[in-house]
């Protein structure tokens, strides 16, 4: 009976998500002008989601390919093609599910919030429950029936590697979707033309708010799925080294406590305060958590070692969400520290922040090299896995308030292009602003968690090794061993130099648009529309093209490393992921702050909009942006994809290296 309450915990998320879906479909859609932006922009959103999954589905189809003809010559099981595919559609259903409820919510949010702020922050953070509790339900419905069927860790990894797969693609090519309409729109809409963000006179204003659908709702959900199952995949696996009782179901049910303690923290989020009411949310989930962990750890195994490597994990998350918070609130020093450094230019707003950047790594650090060290003092690599679990054991809440954000940040911008007036223009942006926050936080907490998931998965991968080809030679002094170190810590550099310079390129063909636009159709002098589909074209097409060679390398790259030599590999992992973790935190928090630091200045410090210190800020937003939306979060699937196609092909690499 045990095994089967993860998929009835499953289950009951996918439930949950279909109720709040009918509930907010239920809600008034607004004006005429309102549905027609929000149709506009859930048309953009769709048609790259459509177009992404073409080319992801040639990808799925030669790896299927791959992995088939694999089980026929090394000793991989063949149902490893089966749950590679079955891991790919679970993440592709649950993304699409989010974002399809994310782009229908942003106008009944804004419509809400006629009513008043509680009302939008209702609607708007049950759009990001719909999100959360698709990708908990599904990942741990999809890890519960292969663990049920075959019970053979092996199979498991390729439901991980398809998790990852599309979770590769949508943050990649999302990442660059949403940021290059975001510095067309901010370039020549702010800084050229003076107009206020969200002005329907820009044509690249529908692209910027798809992107925001794109990039932190579909993009976001498949990086934590990857995380989720990852995390569970590695427990499983590794479950073998300890004598505990239920060790293999363990993690299984942990994962289905955190759904249930989720579901139930969700009745917290109410009040006029959105970010009490979220901040509440979440700190009651995560207590509730705790004390069903505690429960079912003294019933079930009467040995607390993996309770208290599950709750370490838990308090790893809280912290690095609190820091993250820290670093790029603009209610707080680091960032009201660039806004001031912008009075003297863009140049000194980018050193700072750059620096604010590089300071908010310590904590976050610091903070997971203790949890990894406590995670193995309790329970072994078993427990460091445990310790991942406990970190997203919460993630259906804290997904939530996380895709909260752009549903917000749309219904902001539907709320200034439909001229609904000043006091709900307000209601909004509060709900927005707040809407910042928890998204910064949850890059953070995305990062926290790519970071001790890939420790997991690399103790999965030595302990896997060992078993298939005997002592793996693990010693510093180890010339292959080290190769591979300085390779793994170079690839996060050579991911986001590819990412960032995409951006740039897909930037620039949208800035000339938006440019050709204004002069050619006379937006401004009121003459001509803007041709908001064109710019939605450029944008899915330029990201679609750029976003295939760094996701060609993060699968390609450790194959060929394997191949070469196992212990080369081992170095690879662990570079990529010290290396990958530290500039993952810069790259996001920075461009956090960055953002931040802006906004502060919109508020009416230092000159308020249209200030030379508000020109500043903006270029150091824009300098931000592929920062912390393309780059940064990108590196969260690079080291874990990277770990779990090592996992996948090591029947390959133990045969043929």
């Amino acid at each position: 009976m045990l095994d089967y309450i993860p998929l009835l915990a499953g289950f009951l998320a996918i439930f949950i998500a279909g109720v709040l879906s009918a509930f907010i479909l239920r809600k008034p859609e607004g004006t005429e002008k309102m549905r027609e932006i929000s149709k506009a922009i859930q048309k953009g959103a769709i048609a790259f989601l459509n177009e992404e999954y073409k080319i992801i589905a040639i990808f799925v189809v030669i790896v299927v390919f791959m992995l088939s003809i694999a089980s026929f010559y090394t000793d991989m099981p063949w149902q490893t093609a089966i749950a590679f595919l079955t891991g790919a559609f679970f993440s592709a259903l649950a993304g699409n599910i989010g974002m399809r409820i994310a782009t229908k919510s942003n106008t009944r949010t804004a419509e809400a919030s006629k009513k008043g702020i509680r009302d939008g922050l209702l609607v708007a953070f049950s759009s990001g429950a719909v999100m959360g509790l698709c990708v908990v339900g599904l990942g741990i419905i999809g890890v519960s029936i292969f663990y049920l069927l075959y019970k053979d860790a092996s199979i498991l990894f390729g439901f991980g590697f398809g998790a990852s797969s599309i979770a590769l693609f949508a943050r990649v090519g999302g990442g660059i979707y949403t940021k290059s309409a975001d510095v067309g729109a901010d370039l020549v809409g702010k800084v050229e033309e003076g107009i206020p963000e969200d002005d329907p006179r820009n044509p690249a204003v529908i692209a910027d708010n798809v992107g925001d659908n794109v990039g932190d709702v579909a993009g976001m959900g498949a990086d934590l799925f990857e995380s989720y199952v990852d995390s569970i995949i590695s427990a499983i696996t590794l479950a073998g080294l300890v004598a505990y009782a239920y060790s293999s179901l363990y993690p299984l049910l942990i994962a289905s406590l955190g759904i249930v303690a989720s579901i139930i923290a969700m009745v917290f989020i109410r009040g006029k305060n959105p970010y009490t009411a979220l901040r509440n949310g979440l700190f009651g989930s995560a207590i509730l958590f705790a004390i069903f962990a505690y429960i079912t750890t003294h019933y079930l195994i009467k040995n607390f070692s993996p309770f208290y490597a599950t709750l370490v994990g838990l308090i790893d998350g809280i912290v690095i969400g609190l820091s993250t918070e820290y670093f790029t609130s603009e209610q707080r020093r680091p960032a009201q520290s660039i806004a001031k450094a912008a009075e003297t230019g863009a140049a000194t707003d980018i050193l700072q922040g750059m620096s604010v950047g590089m300071l908010s790594t310590v904590i976050p650090v610091i903070s997971t090299c203790i949890a990894m060290v406590m995670a193995y003092e309790f329970a072994g690599f078993y427990g460091v896995a445990l310790a991942a679990i406990g970190m997203l054991s919460t993630l259906g809440i804290s997904l939530a308030t996380d895709c909260y954000g752009p549903v917000a940040d749309n219904a902001a911008g539907i709320a200034e292009m439909a001229n609904l007036g000043e006091e709900i223009r307000k209601r909004t942006e509060a709900l927005d602003a707040v809407g910042n926050t928890t998204a910064a936080m949850g890059k953070g907490f995305a990062i926290g968690s790519a970071a001790i998931t890939a420790l997991a998965l690399l103790f999965t991968f030595v302990s896997k090794a060992e078993e298939m080809v005997g002592e793996v030679k693990i010693e510093l002094t180890q010339p292959h061993l080290l190769a591979g170190v300085f390779i793994g810590a170079m690839l996060p550099f050579l991911f986001s130099a590819l990412t960032i310079g995409a951006v740039g390129r897909a930037a620039y063909k949208m800035v000339n648009e938006v440019r050709r636009q204004f002069k050619e159709y006379k937006i401004l002098e009121g003459k001509g529309k803007p041709d908001y589909e064109r710019c939605v074209r450029i944008a899915t097409k330029g990201a679609l093209k750029e976003m295939i060679l760094p996701s060609s390398l993060a699968v390609a790259i450790p194959i060929i490393v394997g191949l070469w030599k196992i212990e080369a590999l081992i170095g690879l992992l662990a570079g990529a992921t010290a290396s990958g973790f530290l500039l993952a935190i810069f790259l996001a928090n920075a461009g956090g702050a960055w953002d931040n630091a802006k906004k502060y200045i919109e508020a009416g410090h230092l000159g308020g909009k249209g200030s030379f210190a508000h020109k500043a800020a903006v270029i150091g937003d824009t300098v931000g942006d592929p920062c912390k939306d393309t780059a940064g979060p990108s590196l969260n699937i690079l080291i874990k994809l990277m770990s779990i196609v090592s996992l996948v092909f090591l029947p390959l690499f133990a045969k043929f290296a």
